[in-house]
């Protein structure tokens, strides 16, 4: 889906971001890029494997993860951030602090991808409004410590995130964001049991049919592990052996509409990406 936002290259296919953890405890990768120059390598790798943009994040928001310190995230994600953009490459911070958020930009990044859509950090409406950068806003109900026990929903799971998210964009658009920042995210595994991901994943266009670009970010997460589980032991697929689910997802996200997908392996999804808008463009043809 193409669309334009501030400061971001405008394309013809959905948009592929790259993840970059500068954690030690992610739930897919932790460790392997905490040292910077490591982080920066991969960064730069996975945008010759095809990343549109690539995202950095120096905490963990894996379920019943813990925050860090506001000096240790800074610590881990500026210099990075600082390099990647000075390579040239469309850098992404994600972060749920203002403080972050804001020296972040001012390093380079060029957006802001809060997984609390704001909700966490009452500062970070200004800071974004300020910055007038794209603002990722995700749903989300509470930290990763509580996520597990707030993934309760009336009879519709999906008109609840649809609801929650445009109480959410109202919210922002009255501290002073533009609804063009804007760009909206399900929050596959945030407070969510894995019936309620396909569901949502299932019914995407109730969320594109909010008029502002959707970011899916399923990459190796616990209900693809859940679906590909060992069929005699039930142990879920281990999840740096789910690249292959992700990029099924990534397809079928762009079919429906999506803006970008967030993955960890990304030349996979970039082929598929890729694919889905030529066949797309031959469709329109006839």
């Amino acid at each position: 889906m193409s669309s334009s936002l501030p400061g971001l290259p405008d394309l013809d296919r959905c948009a592929v971001m790259g993840v970059v953890n500068v954690t030690p405890d992610s739930f897919s990768d932790g460790g392997l890029w905490l040292d910077p120059a490591k982080a920066v390598a991969h960064g730069l790798d996975l945008t010759a494997r095809g990343a549109d943009l690539v995202d950095v994040g120096g905490e963990s928001t894996r379920p019943g993860a813990r925050r860090v310190t506001e000096q240790e995230e800074l610590r881990r994600v500026i210099p990075v951030v600082r390099e990647l953009a000075a390579a040239g490459v469309v850098v992404s911070v994600d972060t749920m602090r203002a403080a972050v958020a804001e020296q972040a930009v001012a390093a380079g990044a060029r957006l802001v991808n809060d997984v609390s859509g704001g909700l966490a950090d009452p500062a970070m409406a200004g800071v974004v409004a300020a910055a007038g950068v794209p603002f990722v806003v995700m749903h989300w109900r509470g930290q990763s410590a509580d996520m597990e026990r707030l993934a309760v929903y009336g009879e519709d799971v999906v008109a609840d995130v649809v609801g929650e998210l445009t109480d959410r964009m109202n919210a922002l658009l009255a501290a002073g964001v533009k609804e063009q920042q804007l760009i909206l995210d399900p929050g596959l595994g945030f407070a969510k049991t894995s019936e309620h991901n396909w569901a949502v994943l299932g019914r995407l266009p109730a969320l594109t049919a909010l008029g502002r670009p959707v970011l899916v970010a399923a990459s190796r997460k616990r209900f693809l592990g859940t679906l590909l589980a060992n069929p005699e032991t039930g142990e879920p697929r281990p999840a740096r052996q789910r690249d292959d689910a992700t990029a099924a997802v990534s397809v079928l996200s762009a079919q429906a509409g999506a803006w970008a997908v967030r993955v960890h392996d990304v030349a996979g999804t970039a082929d598929a990406v890729r694919v889905v808008a030529a066949w797309q463009r031959a469709a329109q043809r006839g």
